[in-house]
């Protein structure tokens, strides 16, 4: 299983924390592996509007089948939440 989420506001650092305390442990500075799963982060400055720039982290979420369709939903889910609490 596979997927990918852009988040603005938030730093690469702050989705490490987030993946971290669902469980998993930073494996360089842009991986999280957790028991089953793991996620890539990424990051680059996108353009709002003509004159304002934001991050943008992309997290590619992976997992195996043998995790389970149900928990990587809520493992993506439970970080969406925190990551949208991040922005303001």
């Amino acid at each position: 299983m596979r997927r990918q989420k852009e988040f603005r506001g938030i730093s690469v650092r702050l989705a490490r924390n987030y993946l971290e305390s669902l469980g998993g442990e930073a494996v360089g500075d842009d991986a999280v592996e957790g028991d089953g799963w793991r996620a890539s982060l990424s990051a680059e400055k996108v353009g709002i509007g003509p004159t304002l720039e934001l991050t943008e982290v992309t997290v590619v979420f992976e997992a195996d089948d043998a995790f389970g369709k149900e928990r990587f939903e809520t493992l993506i889910a439970d970080f969406s939440r925190k990551a949208m609490r991040a922005g303001g």
